[in-house]
């Protein structure tokens, strides 16, 4: 190896020691060094998974004697004719929208009423990162305790409202137990919405709002003419991250009602956890997290090309 570059001396030698000469590339502006770990990070954790997952799909298998054959079509022709896969489809679509337009206009009212210099809001700006500090499966498990029937706390609310049946608790029914999963994942995740709405409405600029307010605009126009428009970009990048995440959420569908009741709140990830876990259909599974896979890749594309986001 040649040695050349800056020189480093020995900590270890004495005075007038030999001086340590470092490589050229450790030395310069070469990408290589700073990108290699972050490079080594996303193959080992993002491309090797699917590659694998790729080659499972390929096999059939055998439950009952565990043995796999190569036989690259059967789990994808079994997937385009699985009716579990197409009740997914339909829970996980609508499992996102209604979360992702809930979470939209909570978030982006919450962040208006922070949008303030005012003592104190900095605190609560503060304060709004702590659900999202919360592993998601204890959030689960925290409201599953607060649906139950004889102690939770949200269900005896509901009870005294008029507006829940003791003879029916939230997740026992197919619709109350897919709004209950989304109160769950609105309580957690709002406040991510909270904070990219806040910092989008920190940087707009000031000029705007002050000429419409010297035009005698009121805060209704001046919400709908400039606000949004301006904030047009920054929404349609947090629906595009938001709704990957909703995608393929799993989580609070497993801690909270394993799909249930039936298969009322099962989510293609669901799915695919269920078939890995329970049935040792491994590469079943991994189609269908495929299948999955190709369906993000697709809608968030189209996104991106109706909207015309840009990072």
């Amino acid at each position: 190896m040649v040695w050349c570059g800056p020189v480093m001396r020995d900590p270890d030698s004495r005075a007038g020691a030999k001086l340590i000469r470092l490589p050229r590339w450790l030395t310069s502006e070469h990408p290589f060094p700073w990108l290699f770990p972050a490079s080594a990070m996303l193959i080992v954790f993002g491309l090797y998974p699917v590659l694998y997952s790729l080659w499972l799909s390929m096999f059939k298998r055998n439950p009952a004697t565990r043995i796999e054959t190569f036989r690259p079509s059967w789990n994808w022709s079994k997937v385009f004719a699985d009716d579990r896969v197409i009740d997914a489809v339909s829970v996980t679509l609508t499992y996102t929208l209604i979360a992702l337009t809930i979470q939209l206009v909570l978030g982006l009212a919450i962040a208006l009423l922070l949008d303030s210099d005012r003592k104190g809001f900095g605190l609560l700006r503060s304060l709004m990162i702590l659900p999202l500090v919360v592993p998601p499966a204890v959030t689960g498990m925290m409201f599953l305790l607060m649906y139950d029937g004889s102690f939770g706390v949200i269900s005896h609310m509901l009870y005294g409202l008029g507006l829940l049946s003791p003879s029916t608790p939230i997740l026992a029914g197919g619709t109350s137990a897919l709004w209950g999963v989304i109160i769950a994942d609105v309580w957690q995740w709002t406040p991510f919405m909270v904070l990219i709405m806040l910092a989008g409405l920190r940087a707009l600029p000031k000029d705007p709002f002050e000429a419409a307010a010297i035009d005698g605009a009121t805060d209704m126009q001046a919400f709908f003419r400039l606000t949004l428009p301006m904030m047009s970009k920054i929404i349609a990048l947090a629906v595009l991250i938001r709704g990957i995440d909703l995608f393929r959420i799993y989580d609070y569908i497993k801690v909270m009602t394993d799909s249930g009741p039936g298969t009322a709140t099962e989510t293609l990830t669901a799915y695919a956890g269920t078939i890995y876990f329970k049935n040792a259909d491994f590469p079943y599974a991994s189609t269908v997290a495929l299948f999955t896979l190709i369906l993000v890749v697709i809608i968030a594309n189209l996104f991106i090309k109706i909207f015309k986001v840009r990072f």
